[in-house]
């Protein structure tokens, strides 16, 4: 099997390419500026996962995104949400979640994935999905990536799937998983901010804290 990989430079992603490369030849690496607050940081972590794993990577610019994302991910004006560690699930969760919603961002950044799939002959596109943020995040849930795979089956000529090794994870498992085989976590950026370093206080931030 042959396969094309999301990757964003965070943990999750950076697992998804790990598993697939026990099972499949990677063909090419795709990472996504589409304006978002860390993606200097980010790309700098997809560079060095992607040499350290000896694959290919290609960045692809969607200014256009930012433009129409309104949200604090993207929207310099607005401050990402900083919640506590204790409302990271149920109803303030979800308001975090809408707080920093980028319009139809896996939905859009798998279709290009597959475009370059079909194109290099590869059977699956890989992203790093996990079952705790799938609940807060509809598009990163197992009935959005059955969704997917089906509507790939008529707009690809090789029928290209949708994988995630992490989707039915949470958190805790994957930095299990990390550890036991050696991923390196070091050079993960997971902060929704481009600082120095990590700011500790933002959602993403925080679910990486309480699963280490």
């Amino acid at each position: 099997m042959k396969s094309v990989v999301l990757l964003s430079g965070g943990l999750d992603s950076t697992v998804s390419l790990h598993q697939a490369m026990e099972k499949a030849e990677i063909v090419l690496c795709l990472h996504f500026n589409y304006g978002q607050k860390a993606a200097l940081q980010e790309i700098a972590s997809a560079k060095k996962i992607t040499e350290h794993y000896k694959v290919p990577l290609k960045i692809i610019d969607l200014p256009w995104l930012a433009e129409i994302t309104r949200t604090s991910l993207v929207n310099k004006e607005l401050k990402v949400p900083t919640p506590s560690t204790e409302q990271l699930d149920g109803e303030a969760a979800r308001q975090t979640a809408m707080d920093v919603w980028v319009p139809n961002r896996n939905g859009l950044f798998i279709n290009i994935a597959a475009a370059f799939a079909e194109s290099m002959g590869a059977d699956a596109v890989v992203t790093g999905f996990n079952a705790e943020e799938a609940i807060t995040f509809p598009d990163n849930s197992l009935p959005f990536i059955e969704s997917i795979k089906k509507s790939l089956s008529y707009s690809t000529l090789n029928k290209v799937k949708v994988i995630s090794y992490t989707q039915p994870m949470n958190k805790i498992d994957i930095v299990k998983l990390a550890r036991q085989k050696n991923i390196p976590i070091e050079l993960c950026w997971s902060c929704y901010l481009g600082g120095e370093k990590p700011c500790g206080k933002c959602e993403s931030c925080l679910r990486l804290q309480r699963a280490l």
